[in-house]
């Protein structure tokens, strides 16, 4: 099983790249925020998901691992295969997703390509358990392809589990206080905004 590819990008297309591993030209498609990350002659490491059927062989790349996690659990939701799962990881990053299954935000997931208020509403209702477990994991940098410490809005959850909170309330409360706060906030902050909410 492959599980990383790292070479040079010989092209980028809309939907794939084609990496140079010594030499092999690897067709991996790959979401638009990876894509966005990767230019002809750079050199590049992708972790990868090899998906065999019975008329292709395909290789997905991902800038992070915490993308290709999301990418094998959007999979699990029923008529969610690895294209619609490439789309909404083209339309929201790791943490948008993590926020709008916690928020239950159908209206941000339905604007990925391919994807109806039907569909976005199962993907919520499957998913919305996933996503504290993933807040707690913390997020990778950029370029990064090794986990990365646990960030501010995963300190937060954890903190919240540990005052007596559901993992579930607690990723809501956080990532409403995200969403109003914005990104980067510190902990206390996310904190007194998350324990504001959950007091209205």
């Amino acid at each position: 099983m492959i599980g990383k590819l790292s070479g040079r990008i010989d092209t980028v297309a809309d939907d794939h790249v084609l990496l140079d591993v010594g030499g092999v030209g690897y067709l991996v498609n790959c979401p638009t925020s990876t894509l966005s990350k990767l230019a002809p002659g750079v050199a590049a490491s992708l972790m990868v998901e090899l998906r065999i059927t019975d008329e292709t062989i395909k290789l997905y790349g991902f800038s992070s691992p915490e993308e290709r996690e999301w990418f094998r659990l959007l999979q699990t939701v029923q008529n969610v295969g690895a294209r619609v799962a490439l789309n909404v990881l083209s339309a929201l990053s790791p943490r948008e997703l993590e926020r709008a299954l916690a928020l239950s935000d159908k209206a941000a997931i339905g604007r990925a390509q391919g994807v109806g208020p039907k569909l976005a509403l199962r993907i919520v209702t499957e998913l919305k358990d996933k996503a504290p477990s993933m807040m707690l994991r913390g997020h990778a940098e950029d370029g990064v392809t090794l986990a990365a410490p646990i960030g501010p809005e995963a300190d937060a959850v954890a903190a919240l589990v540990k005052l007596g909170y559901s993992q579930g309330t607690a990723a809501e409360a956080v990532a409403r206080a995200s969403r109003d706060l914005g990104d980067g906030s510190a902990v206390d902050a996310l904190l007194r905004e998350a324990l504001k909410g959950m007091g209205r």
